[in-house]
């Protein structure tokens, strides 16, 4: 993460990638050992071999810092291209499930998720930082399946914005209700089953 895509970036001297890792990974270890209210930018400071004062260059505070240290994780998300619209969605949905069985994933979503029901703030620097970042696999995915004549163009901006949103809705509710709240496997035979759904619903919502 450059100091130009952080939107707690300070001025002064320039930022240090090695550094800024070591923070958020030591963020992420502190969330995993001591949870939500126990976390403090001192700690992850000193887990981080930084001053407090580096943080605070950095983050405004406690909020900004975990979404940032949840983000990161979120951008390792990749969709490759599989060669259909089936096999890309299978694929992410895998991904993403495995990413959310690792610990300091699952519960460092849990914590800022469950914490932004009473922040506000925390709530809009979530969907800035992780939903909106994240809705790109969306739109390559879809992108992808219209030049291969999977999809229809969509004609509408405001539709095909509305859709894109509803699409990750989708895929993002699914995996995490199956994954942290019903704690069940998502698996290739899930997967498979998800993603046969999905596409007769993007087929019910195409134009003739």
């Amino acid at each position: 993460m450059s100091s130009s895509d952080s939107p707690t970036s300070r001025t002064g001297r320039p930022r240090s990638t090695e550094a800024d890792a070591a923070i958020l990974e030591a963020t992420r270890a502190s969330l995993v050992d001591l949870g939500w209210s126990k976390l403090t930018m001192g700690d992850v400071a000193t887990r981080a071999k930084v001053a407090k004062t580096t943080l605070y260059r950095r983050w405004a505070g406690k909020n900004e810092l975990v979404v940032d240290a949840v983000a990161v994780l979120f951008d390792e998300l990749e969709l490759p291209d599989r060669g259909s619209l089936a096999a890309d969605v299978q694929g992410v949905v895998l991904q993403f499930a495995a990413l959310l069985e690792r610990p300091e994933t699952r519960t460092a979503l849990m914590a800022v998720v469950a914490e932004s029901t009473r922040d506000d703030s925390l709530r809009r620097r979530i969907r800035s930082a992780i939903v909106d970042r994240q809705k790109r696999l969306v739109l390559l995915g879809r992108e992808r399946a219209q030049a291969r004549g999977e999809l229809r163009y969509e004609a509408d901006a405001s539709t095909a914005a509305r859709n894109a949103d509803l699409i990750f809705d989708v895929i993002a509710g699914a995996v995490v209700h199956r994954t942290l709240v019903s704690a069940e496997p998502v698996d290739a035979e899930w997967a498979s089953g998800f993603t046969t759904l999905l596409l007769l619903g993007l087929a019910g919502t195409q134009e003739p």
